[in-house]
């Protein structure tokens, strides 16, 4: 059955939405591709371009994450660094990665036979408060800005975050229309349920959730609502199923609870990274922590399928975002094991064929002739973040 996956991957394009590798490469290397080649098969990573070909990755939005605890100059610097670095990955291996800007340069860097390379800027941060701010990074290719990150914005409530304003503010529908007449997709992981509802109101194109799973299913403020889900054929809009145990698995989201509760109480806080991977080592030897299955994030693509539609379901991993995966799901070459699954459940090629990528090809291409005429219609926003 893996081998039919292959195959169906081949033919069409799978179009994963969230990867941290620039974030993971930084981190590991100071961008040194020298140091830590992307061409090799890596340790350590769960993303490198041997793997990526395994998997039959067909494009990906490289996130290029910046953590909420930078702000301002500080923010906007480093998502620059990211993206610089996506842009060099691509350049340093044009055989394997092509640029792609719109839905049909993904379509012809795949019928080239390599991986076509989107980004997508994880966090309203990294535009400190300013539209210009935005414009550039769309300039230098973003095409999707995922409006928080695990903190409110000033103009955005996140999903993780104590609510300040019941969801966008006055800057935030600004930002959103200025997004739509650019072409950028809005994305709507990691807002709260208000953010949601309130950039589905004034959004012009469809929505994306880059990397979200199901909160019917598993009830983490990660996950997106069924109330949500059912506005996505309006809207027109995608949410890509993420892989993260935590968010596909009641038992795996449990035992990241105790971990959280188990920092607490030990004087640290449980929102920082670093902290959590140090201190969770220690905490999964005194407790074991619960293993994902491929079948639960199937689960959660059939759920988005029964409420929203097969139209509105796509794939995003947040590899190299996560420090654990669903078994079979480890790392970027695991996708056949998905869409094997899903061939087992009776899924036809054309039904997979939309989930892997068909769907968020049609939203970005309607994103595009938003922008199209709305670019026609309003010049540049010239709003301005008042506090």
């Amino acid at each position: 059955m893996n081998e039919s996956a292959r195959a169906l991957l081949a033919r069409h394009p799978l179009i994963d939405g969230h990867n941290d590798f620039p974030w993971a490469h930084r981190q590991l290397a100071g961008y040194d591709m020298d140091q830590l080649d992307p061409a090799t098969r890596l340790t350590g990573t769960h993303t490198d371009l041997v793997r990526l070909r395994q998997g039959g990755v067909g494009a990906q939005f490289w996130s290029v994450y910046v953590p909420s605890s930078l702000a301002g100059d500080a923010a906007v610097a480093a998502t620059l660094e990211q993206i610089d670095f996506v842009h060099q990955l691509v350049a340093r291996h044009p055989d394997q990665l092509g640029l792609a800007l719109t839905a049909d340069e993904v379509r012809s860097v795949f019928a080239s036979g390599r991986v076509a390379s989107l980004i997508g800027a994880e966090g309203g941060h990294s535009i400190a408060c300013s539209m210009a701010a935005l414009r550039a990074l769309y300039a230098l290719g973003t095409r999707y800005l995922t409006l928080t990150h695990n903190d409110n914005v000033p103009w955005a409530d996140s999903a993780t975050d104590e609510a300040r304003l019941g969801g966008l503010g006055p800057f935030g529908h600004e930002v959103v229309r200025e997004m739509n007449r650019l072409g950028m997709l809005v994305d709507l992981s990691h807002v709260s349920q208000g953010t949601m509802s309130d950039a589905l109101d004034t959004s012009e194109a469809p929505v994306i959730f880059s990397h979200s799973s199901c909160r019917q299913l598993v009830d983490h403020p990660r996950n997106v609502p069924d109330v949500i889900l059912a506005r996505l054929p309006a809207n027109g809009g995608v949410c890509m199923v993420t892989f993260v145990p935590y968010f596909v698995s009641s038992a795996c989201a449990a035992w990241s609870d105790q971990l959280s509760a188990a920092m607490t109480t030990a004087g640290l806080d449980p929102g920082d990274w670093s902290s959590r991977m140090s201190f969770g080592a220690e905490f999964e030897r005194r407790s074991p922590r619960p293993a994902a299955t491929v079948a639960q994030v199937a689960d959660h693509i059939e759920h988005v399928r029964e409420v929203a539609g097969i139209d509105f379901v796509g794939i995003g991993g947040d590899f190299d975002g996560c420090d654990a995966m669903p078994v079979g799901l480890d790392d970027v070459s695991g996708y056949p094991e998905l869409f094997a699954e899903l061939g087992q459940r009776g899924w036809s090629e054309a039904e997979c064929a939309k989930v892997a990528g068909g769907n968020v090809l049609r939203a970005l291409s309607e994103a595009e002739a938003v922008a199209a005429r709305a670019s026609k219609e309003r010049g540049p926003s010239r709003a301005r973040f008042d506090g």
